[in-house]
């Protein structure tokens, strides 16, 4: 296949993707269109939008739970890798790469060398932008494309293992006429654009988190919605009157004497008789959204404290860990399926760095603990262990949450507390 016919294949592929990620934005934002509503009651309940944005909740739930702590490089830990990645501001971006993945089934990241002084530059893309290509045989990318406007124009950049080919067209979101670039050679011999592809299947494209969310959240949303009716029209007593004469306005048509915002009826006439009809109980709705709160908490593993679904008692640290049992296993897959581009990525920056083949660097990933714990439950077990001699201190401090350089400083901290105590004078307080 020639290079322009690779783009352009690429690029009407990028642009069929674009329908279904506008549909799960919309989700996420909370701005889809009310479901399971004739057109005729939308009309009639003029309701502009009535959302309740569980797909978001979702998402964040488990992309939250997503904390890279650390990067190791054949079995050791790295610093030169942790620097690029804290220097690439990647513990800030790659939560958006798990978030975007997670929400619209891929996000992407570019690894190059922009400066030609080895040092590796990392963006996380959009999967608006960005769309790669992999070998039927091997499953590896054999090329990827990303595209935007700018300036009337559209840009592109297409990746080759051997070269990085520039393109740009006339117009906005081009998918053909492409204009050819110099190549920039690539001395990685991979691509280096990494996918982090949101799927449980070993085939297909990633899919999105809150794809099994839709419906339930549209039933959610319409009885939403008719509650909000109901309120309106049904809830308040509606009052009545017998025995008194209408009133007409220039038109002679007859007008009600007693406005909504009146007070108090009066009538002349002694036989006018007064009354209210009672409010409609409205606990029906809440029996209905109960019941798909329930499928909710099934399918996305959201416990129901996350739903605000509250019952009579706040759970304790033990019942929230328990309660979010599903979700926690759900974010420990995710970090499994992560992992991999993670790698990926730290192997692209080794790479740069070293001048070397990525695929000989053996890069792997450390996370924090998806399951929460309070902090007095994490130390008391971690104290138990250090005592135990199970954990050296070292360990123990890391376990806790602290990072290489605060675990250096502690340690300094208390040599030097120690050297204090050791200099003091005999009978002097410690």
């Amino acid at each position: 296949m020639s290079t322009h016919d690779l783009v352009t294949s690429l690029a009407q592929e990028l642009e069929a993707k674009q329908v279904a990620i506008s549909e799960a934005e919309r989700y996420l934002s909370g701005t889809q269109p009310l479901a399971y509503l004739s057109a005729t009651a939308r009309d009639a309940t003029r309701l502009g939008r009535m959302a309740s944005n569980l797909p978001s909740v979702q998402v964040t739930a488990i992309a939250e739970r997503l904390r890279v702590t650390g990067l190791s490089l054949n079995g050791s830990e790295s610093a030169a890798l942790w620097a690029d990645f804290k220097r690439n501001d990647l513990d800030q971006t790659l939560p958006l790469a798990f978030r975007e993945a997670l929400g619209v089934g891929s996000a992407y990241a570019i690894v190059w060398d922009r400066t030609g002084q080895r040092r590796p530059v990392v963006s996380i893309e959009s999967a608006t932008q960005v769309v790669t290509q992999r070998d039927p045989g091997t499953r590896e990318t054999v090329a990827a494309f990303k595209r935007w406007s700018a300036g009337g124009a559209t840009h592109a950049r297409l990746y080759l293992p051997d070269a990085i080919v520039p393109m740009v067209a006339d117009g906005e979101n081009a998918s053909a006429g492409w204009r050819q670039g110099a190549a920039i050679a690539n001395p990685l011999g991979v691509v280096p654009v990494v996918e982090f592809r949101n799927s449980q299947r070993l085939l297909g494209s990633g899919v999105s988190e809150i794809d099994d969310l839709k419906p339930l959240v549209d039933a959610l949303n319409k009885l939403l919605a008719d509650l909000m009716v109901g309120s309106e029209f049904y809830a308040r007593p509606r009052r009545w009157a017998t025995g008194v004469e209408l009133g007409t306005d220039d038109e002679g048509n007859a007008v009600n004497p007693f406005p909504e915002g009146d007070r108090m009826m009066i009538a002349e006439d002694v036989e006018a008789r007064f009354g209210s009809l009672p409010a409609a109980d409205l606990q029906s709705y809440e029996a209905a959204v109960r019941v798909i709160l329930g499928q909710i908490m099934a399918v996305s593993a959201l416990p129901a404290h996350y739903l605000g679904a509250m019952t009579g008692q706040v759970p304790g640290a033990d019942g929230l860990r328990a309660a979010e049992a599903a979700l926690t296993a759900r974010a420990e897959s995710k970090q499994a399926l992560f992992g991999r581009p993670v790698e990926q990525v730290g192997r692209l920056m080794h790479a740069i760095r070293t001048e070397t083949d990525p695929v000989n660097a053996e890069v792997g990933v450390k996370w924090a603990e998806a399951a929460t714990r309070s902090v007095a439950q994490e130390a008391d077990a971690v104290v138990k262990l250090h005592q135990a001699g199970l954990l050296p201190a070292d360990y123990a401090l890391s376990r806790l949450g602290y990072d290489d350089a605060e675990i250096t400083a502690i340690r300094a901290a208390r040599l030097t507390e120690q050297i204090d105590r050791l200099a003091l004078p005999a009978g002097a307080p410690a």
